[in-house]
């Protein structure tokens, strides 16, 4: 009898087992068939100041190579093109080009693997050919050092949108960072004539118009004036985590209004609302190796980004869970719809990642993780790439 009750129990566990790895397969297929796309990814910096090659694996140095995109099931990846405060005019617009150009050095080298893409129509030959579709987005406004020249200049390049700060701000705009804090540079909120003209000059050049990091008075402004769709390329949802680079709900529901779409953030404080109190205590543990890399005068996000990597063990305790990142995109369509969310992961941006999210290999985690909350397949497809590409279209189809 014992025998008998021993037989059906593993024969129900087989059972079980087949059951999920064969859900599990369903699942990958379905996002290995979606079309992904990726609207936020740092790792052009790593490569332009450290040398890596993305052709190789790179698997615990970075969170992105080539190979590893493929694995995740990546068909449109944004770079993002970007330098910090610490560059202004007749630096930042160079360092600029010299990213661009260390994307068409890695196109160059691995024409097998990624193409440059400037329009929905190279996008779908690249994806259709098995290839990588690469686009740049330049992240932060001072690269176009209050030139109008030097925005034309970057679109000729590739870059198919403008993050119109970052966390410092430009002389025509204030970012969410300076107007959350009361630091006001240049006196006053929002956007400056100039920088009305730079929202119009994208709309007619046909360049996304990106919203995240910027403070709310340049927000209302950009969304007053914009004639075409804007996105926010790397932000969260401000109701379930309260940093100022995520958005408020009557910021969604513009965007939703607008037609436009916010691409989620992955970054963990931009997650969880307790990830900043831990990541601070953890940072008090390690207090006198901190301040020795403050007093070098090193941004902030490389000191982050320094000890994360020192300590793993430690930060892995940090970090939120997957589910945590669904509720955002989760909030986002029950707020304003299914059409208007996307991916925008920061990925080689941010020290630290949900659990189970540790490079771009892991995408299919969340196409799992959607399906598991009931989402279907048309939806699910929305969310992982679609969006991105009506959007996409819809911009650069209306240029002049």
């Amino acid at each position: 009898m014992y025998n008998l009750l021993l037989s059906k129990s593993l024969l129900l566990i087989a059972v079980c087992f087949a059951t999920l790895t064969s859900i599990s397969q369903s699942n990958r297929k379905l996002h290995q068939a979606a079309i992904v796309a990726d609207t936020h990814n740092d790792v052009l910096s790593e490569v332009a100041e450290k040398g890596y090659d993305l052709g190789k694996n790179l698997k615990g140095t970075t969170h992105t190579d080539l190979s590893r995109l493929k694995k995740g099931g990546v068909d449109i990846q944004v770079f993002s093109i970007f330098c910090d405060e610490r560059f202004g005019k007749g630096t930042a617009f160079n360092y600029a080009l010299r990213e661009m150009d260390t994307l068409l050095n890695v196109a160059t080298r691995n024409p097998d693997k990624i193409s440059i893409v400037n329009d929905p129509g190279q996008m779908n030959a690249a994806i259709r050919a098995n290839k990588i579709a690469a686009i740049t987005g330049v992240e932060g406004g001072h690269m176009i050092e209050d030139n109008l020249d030097y925005l034309d200049s970057l679109y000729r390049r590739g870059a198919r949108y403008l993050t119109l700060t970052w966390n410092n701000s430009t002389s025509w705009a204030t970012s969410a960072a300076d107007e959350s804090s009361g630091k006001l540079p240049f006196g006053t909120k929002g956007l400056t004539v100039f920088g009305r003209t730079v929202v119009q000059r994208m709309n007619d050049l046909g360049m996304m118009v990106d919203i995240s990091h910027v403070g709310e008075q340049t927000f209302n402004d950009v969304i007053a004036i914009t004639t075409k769709p804007v996105i926010a390329s790397h932000s969260s949802v401000y109701n379930l985590c309260p940093h100022p680079r995520n958005l408020k709900d009557d910021q969604i529901r513009a965007i939703g209004k607008n037609g436009g779409v916010i691409f989620i953030n992955f970054y963990s404080g931009f997650i969880d609302s307790n990830y900043m109190r831990r990541k601070a205590e953890f940072f008090q543990i390690h207090k006198r190796e901190v301040d020795s890399l403050v007093a070098l005068k090193l941004p902030l996000y490389k000191v982050d980004d320094l000890f994360f990597k020192r300590y793993p063990n430690e930060t892995q305790a940090l970090r939120p869970t997957l589910a945590q990142l669904i509720d955002h995109i989760e909030y986002v369509i029950r707020l304003i719809g299914v059409n208007h969310v996307g991916l925008g992961s920061d990925f080689d941006g941010i020290e630290s990642l949900p659990q189970g999210l540790n490079g771009v290999e892991d995408f299919p985690k969340i196409t799992e993780a959607l399906l598991q909350r009931g989402y279907n397949k048309k939806d699910v497809n929305k969310i992982l790439g679609e969006n991105f590409i009506r959007v996409f279209k819809s911009v650069n189809s209306t240029k002049k």
